[in-house]
This record gives structure tokens, sequence and C-alpha cells, in this order.
């Protein structure tokens, strides 16, 4: 259930190395009379050093904190494919607990953010972000952020912080333009928002930071209201879920408390739990000691609505990073554990050491092309564009396009004729994705049943998940009225 191209890790876990979630564009000034002559400097990094002073009392030199080099950094290798997870992963790793939580805080904010930051800006950066240099453009933003969004950044702080690091990335000029952005930002922030478009999709599109297009759809499938209570959700931090492993639920919360974490209920999954508040789990002993794993309670229904029986030999395709696998090892007797990439595979391999999955074999091969044997049941959670699960990967919004969903949809569609084949008669084969997209869930279902007669949708027994979730015998979970990530999954028997 990966997020378009190779997967995803969650926000607010990717304090974590290992067992994340399932995922799967001239006019007017330039500000406070900037002259236009600076413009060609943007590209030309000057050695003079600069005096820079904020609106409010500061101090006249700030050498740049990591935590913003680290957002820098990490906005820099979005711009080149990596995925946000893994680009965090790699440049906030030498940052401490503190600082890394804070640049989570600060990056994850402004990709949520950044539509209506792009639209505020527009009226002052002349022509808008799009004719600056990119690196520039998410400096800027990364400033805007700080100073609209996190309460905890002085306004000064915000500014000098940002004026430097720009002027060290692209000289002095391009840092006067920041300097005069963000102080012009800082002083009209109670007009914004007052200048949001007229019409009603450009307005959701702008007021909540999504794809028009996406905004689009979505409006004409679920209508406004709805519409817009899902892009709330998608802005809403996502928060970290733990699975118990080894111990009752009442177990591990209590060992939580202990060591001084505050728990809730987790939506949907009666046995998950919520953490309140930031923690590193990685430095938490329930977690390290196995007691535990991260998963979305969306997740965690698929597997239960798969209703796999008892001691049956499951393949799990397109697995990484296996918290569905692992879900699966409670019940089955052995768990075939597929993944295409092999380094998404270590992290299963890894949590497969920290739980003692002995029933769980992580296996890397192309699920067109799966080297496994007829088994009981198979779970095809298959690659789409992630649209269930903005609230956790903000970057999955900016990179996907309309013409990702005729990609997608053709390799689930071999995906999901491959897996077929290796279920044994009476069998099970279960489609699942993190999309809320039809051309990439019920049409692909529908699809393949009209292909292959014999094949039955069917229901999972009654109890297995909440009556809420089902949808013509389809789960089907939805942020904006589920509290977790989006999700859908098709039950299929084969043909005795």
């Amino acid at each position: 259930m990966d997020a378009l191209q190779t997967g995803t890790a969650c926000s607010a876990s990717s304090l974590l190395p290992v067992d994340g979630p399932d995922r799967h564009e001239v006019t007017g000034g330039l500000g406070d009379g900037l002259p236009s002559l600076l413009l060609y400097r943007f590209y030309r990094p000057s050695s003079r050093p600069v005096t820079h002073r904020s609106h409010t009392s500061a101090p006249t030199s700030t050498p740049v904190t990591d935590a913003r080099r680290a957002a820098a950094d990490v906005c820099a290798d979005l711009r080149t494919g990596v995925l946000l997870d893994a680009a965090f992963e790699r440049r906030a790793v030498a940052l401490d607990g503190r600082d890394r939580r804070w640049t989570q805080e600060l990056v994850y904010g402004m990709l949520r953010r950044r539509g209506w930051i792009d639209h505020a800006l527009l009226s002052r950066v002349r022509g808008g972000l799009a004719r600056l240099d990119a690196d520039l453009s998410d400096l800027i933003r990364l400033g805007a952020y700080q100073l609209l969004e996190m309460g905890s950044v002085p306004a000064y702080a915000a500014i000098a912080q940002t004026v430097e690091l720009t002027k060290q990335r692209h000289g002095l000029g391009a840092s006067k333009l920041v300097n005069a952005v963000l102080r012009r930002l800082d002083r009209e922030r109670s007009s914004l928002g007052a200048d949001l478009p007229t019409d009603p999709i450009d307005a959701l599109a702008t007021e909540f930071s999504h794809p028009r297009w996406l905004v689009a759809r979505w409006a004409a499938r679920f209508g406004a209201d709805a519409t817009r209570a899902l892009l709330e959700a998608n802005n809403r931090e996502a928060p970290v879920i733990l699975r118990p492993w080894g111990l009752v639920r009442e177990q591990l919360e209590a060992m939580l408390e202990t060591a001084g974490v505050r728990v809730e209920d987790a939506p949907l999954a009666e046995d998950s739990i919520r953490v309140v508040g930031p923690v590193s789990l990685l430095d938490l002993a329930p977690f390290t000691q196995g007691y535990c794993f991260v998963q979305d309670p969306a997740a965690t229904l698929v597997t239960r609505y798969a209703a796999v029986p008892a001691g049956a030999t499951v393949a799990d395709l397109c697995s990484a990073p296996g918290g569905k696998s692992i879900e699966l090892a409670r019940g089955a007797a052995l768990v075939v554990s597929g993944d295409i990439s092999a380094t998404r595979l270590s992290r299963l391999t890894s949590t497969k050491r920290r739980l003692d999955l002995p029933n769980v074999a992580p296996v890397a091969f192309d699920a067109r092309h799966p080297a496994v044997q007829p088994v009981d049941a198979v779970l095809v959670d298959a690659p789409c564009t992630g649209t269930g699960t903005f609230r956790r990967h903000p970057d999955a919004r900016w990179r996907l396009r309309l013409s990702d969903l005729a990609v997608t949809a053709m390799t689930q569609r071999d995906i999901l004729r491959s897996a077929a084949q290796l279920v044994k008669p009476g069998g099970l084969l279960v489609y699942s994705t993190c999309s809320l997209e039809p051309e990439e869930n019920e049409a692909q279902v529908e699809a393949f049943v009209s292909a292959n007669p014999g094949w039955l949708l069917e229901p999972p027994p009654a109890g297995s998940v909440p009556s809420a979730t089902l949808d013509q015998g389809y789960l089907r979970v939805l942020p904006h009225l589920h509290g977790a990530d989006g999700a859908f999954a098709a039950r299929l028997r084969s043909p005795a």
C-alpha cells in the first residue's frame, strides 16, 4: 500500500528507522521596495559579510541552527525525487531528540501548508515563488511557516535565521529579498486569508493546500462538506499508534505509563494504543524490548478484514515495511513476506529480529513475478497513489499527477493477476490499497472478477471489523469519518 513510487513511512513515526505504519510559476514589486536588479544575484553566492536585523529586538548575528540546515537539506532531497521519510531520516540522523522533533514539525508542517503559504507569498514576491530558484523558494516557505504557524519561534528568530541561511546558500542579494518578504509577511499577517479565490474548488484547494484537480475529484464524489472535512483531516499531524506484541493491551499500557508516556484509546482497533505527545520510541523500553510495533488502525483493519484461517500459509505481496505481515503472523503458520525493494524489506528484517518472529520469512521479489508456491491466502497490498495517507506523507500530494492513476492502475492489474495464480483452490485473495480513488479500488476488483469467472467477493465473518467500515462487502476506511488513514480492501474467494 505504498504511496506511489517506492513507499512511505509515517510523519509521527519517522522518529524511528524501523517498522513505521503501513502506508504503501512579473508583475509588481519585489516587496518593501527591493529593486528588481537584485534578481540576477539569486544564483550568485556572495562572500561579503552581512549584518541583518529583525523588526524586533534581536541579536545582530545569528548562527544558523543545525535543525534549520537539516530542514533545508530535506527539501533539497525532495526536489531530486527522494521520498520525505527517507530524506528526513538521512538529514536528521545527527540531531538530538528535541531538534529532530522540531525539524520534523517544520518540514512536515510546511508541506501540509505549502499551497496556502504560496498563495500568501504570491502578492509579496514579484511573480510568485515559481520564478525563483527552487531552493530559495523552499527557504522562504520554511521561514514563512516558522513565522505564521510555529508559535514557539519568535518572529525575529524566524526571519534572522532564514535570512542568514539564505545568505550562506544563495548570497547577499537573495538574503535581502528574503528579509524583505518575511518582514512584509509578518506585518501583514492579519490580512492573510482575506483574498481566497471566489471559485469554491479553488478556495478549498488554496485554504487546505491540496492540488486543485484532486479537490475537484473529491468534491464531485463526496460533496463539498465531506471534502472540506477530508482536507482538514489530511492536514492534521498523524499520531503514533502502537500495537501490543507478546502481551495484552493493558500490560503494554501499564508499561508505557510507567515510562512516563501518556496514552489514549486508538480509533477502530480496540487493542491498539495512541501515544499522546512527542516521544522517541527508540528510547522506550517496551519498544526496544519487542513488546510493541507501530501501525495505523487502517492497516490493522485490513488484516482483520482478511480473516485468514488460523494455521494458514500466507503470502504477503508488496509487504514492506511489514506491518501487515506481523499482524498476519499472529495466527498464520507461515507468512512469506515479499517486496521488490530489498532496502525497504530490511526494515521488516529488523522488526522480525526485534519482535522475534520465527514464522515470517522476508523475501525480495517482484510481485508481478512472485517466487512463491500456491498458498492458502494471498494479501496484495498494492502500490498506489496513497491518497488516503496524506496526513502522514504531505509530500505525496505535491508529487501526484492525474496521469499517475492510470500508471498505478496498470501495475495493480498485473500484480492482481499474478497473485491469483498463487491461491490454492478455495483459498483467499485479499486486495488492498491506501488510496481513496475508485480506479485503484473497486474498479480493479470488478474488472478482475469479471475476467475470472468463479471468483467471488466474500465479506468477512461478522464482527471482524466495525460495521461502519464495511461498504457492500468492501472494507473502506476514510480519514474524515474514521480518524485513521484511508484504506480499501476486497476479500475474494477462489473457485474450489
